[in-house]
């Protein structure tokens, strides 16, 4: 006589409850990482009018910084995926948030252009292998019907840390000195390696990667052979495009606000409530469109809002007023709830064996390739303005609608 299943767990909540105790702390833990992150990379585009100013610097100089984080992220997504393969998903993502704890603090110390420069691309390591490895670890917990929702929470963190680094930089900045707010918007950095202190506490790997991790071999190898190939190169255009044209906006819009809107400080308050707001609500809902419509019209349906958003918040007239504040709403709704899908989709496009790997390095190859438009932007912009240049971005979301075409199907998929 067989036993008796289980009750299905139902609810608003049921992508939560039905995780099982170690998965809920493996949650937390990937959101905090997550948000913290998020916190980190935003230190940068706030502080970049008052850095500019403090060293000299051209708009194509100021753009390098952030290039320099995407570029320097690549490479330790890369190896964090590797490494989450060959060493688990936990003790990755504790390696990955004392790096970039560490040196955004650092940042804060640095003397001129050059030093702040290497810092901020060492950083970038840490910054980089931090989402994909947190991503796998809550994917490998959580079930295939509800798999997009959890994960998607996760990518909400983005918005959590945005918002918390925006409410410090406006508290610093109109403290402190410009020339030092920015110094001190960076030590605030090193909060984030407390949380390690709660990763080494109860956190372990799902028991989909324990059961094979003796022969898990954590190459990047394995996702360039035949049966992968394809998936591999279809999956890392999809990333670049994502994230060339959500790092456009990231880069420039505090500057874009300041110098082609000529807001203040205080001005930009409303513009970025509107913005944040969205962007959680966006990674909230897109969750929920990837377990409803499935991977990939998600991806294709937000690819085009974005675009068009872009285009419109960038190029409409100062003269309409507070409309184009209004449109930030939707502008972060739309351009974050494109990357809902991404730790869901993602994972169930590899095997076990490869996921670490195949995860880390098309997201974080597209995040290489996407960071080079910050400073095409920046170069751009020194002839055809910030808002000129910054509508360069919405083209990228062309390329990853169409990656789509190379790349299957795979709501419900039940991981390997």
């Amino acid at each position: 006589m067989s036993a008796p299943s289980e009750p299905e767990v139902t609810g608003r909540l049921a992508w939560f409850r039905e995780l099982p105790a170690r998965g809920k702390r493996a949650f937390v833990g990937a959101f905090l990482g997550y948000g913290l992150d998020s916190y980190d990379y935003w230190v940068l585009p706030l502080g970049l009018a008052a850095i500019t100013s403090a060293f000299g610097l051209t708009k194509g100089e100021a753009g390098l910084l952030a290039t320099a984080t995407l570029v320097a992220s690549a490479f330790g997504g890369v190896l964090a995926g590797v490494l989450a393969d060959r060493i688990g998903r936990v003790r990755t993502l504790m390696l990955t948030v004392i790096a970039y704890a560490v040196f955004t603090a650092l940042c804060g110390l640095a003397p001129n252009y050059e030093t702040l420069l290497v810092f901020r691309a060492l950083q970038g390591i840490g910054f980089g292998g931090e989402w994909a490895t947190g991503a796998i670890l809550v994917a490998e917990y959580a079930s295939a019907k509800h798999r997009g929702r959890s994960v998607a929470v996760i990518q909400s963190a983005w918005a959590v840390g945005w918002g918390l680094a925006v409410i410090t930089y406006t508290l610093v900045f109109s403290l402190v000195d410009d020339d030092m707010a920015w110094r001190v918007l960076f030590f605030t950095g090193a909060l984030p390696a407390l949380l390690v202190i709660y990763l080494r506490r109860g956190i372990t790997d799902a028991p989909i990667y324990t059961r094979q991790k003796e022969s898990a071999r954590g190459s990047l190898r394995a996702i360039f052979r035949r049966d992968l190939l394809r998936t591999t190169v279809f999956a890392s255009i999809l990333a670049t495009g994502c994230q060339g044209g959500y790092y456009t906006l990231a880069t420039w819009l505090p500057t874009f606000l300041k110098d082609h809107r000529g807001l203040t400080l205080i001005n930009t308050g409303p513009y970025y409530l509107f913005l944040i707001t969205g962007a959680f609500a966006g990674y909230l809902c897109g969750g929920y469109f990837t377990d409803r419509l499935g991977r990939k019209n998600t991806f294709r349906l937000f690819a085009v809002l974005s675009a068009a958003l872009v285009l419109l918040y960038t190029q409409l007239p100062s003269s309409i007023g507070d409309s184009i504040m209004y449109l930030g709403f939707p502008l972060g709704f739309t351009s974050s709830a494109i990357f809902s899908g991404f730790g869901a989709y993602l994972s169930e496009l590899y095997p076990s064996r490869a996921r670490g790997a195949g995860q880390g390095f098309t997201y974080n190859f597209g995040r290489g390739v996407g960071a080079f438009f910050p400073t095409i932007i920046g170069y751009l912009a020194d002839q055809h303005g910030v808002g000129g240049a910054m509508a360069f971005g919405a083209l990228a979301y062309a390329l990853a609608f169409f990656a789509l075409f190379g790349l299957p199907e795979t709501r419900n998929t039940e991981l390997s």
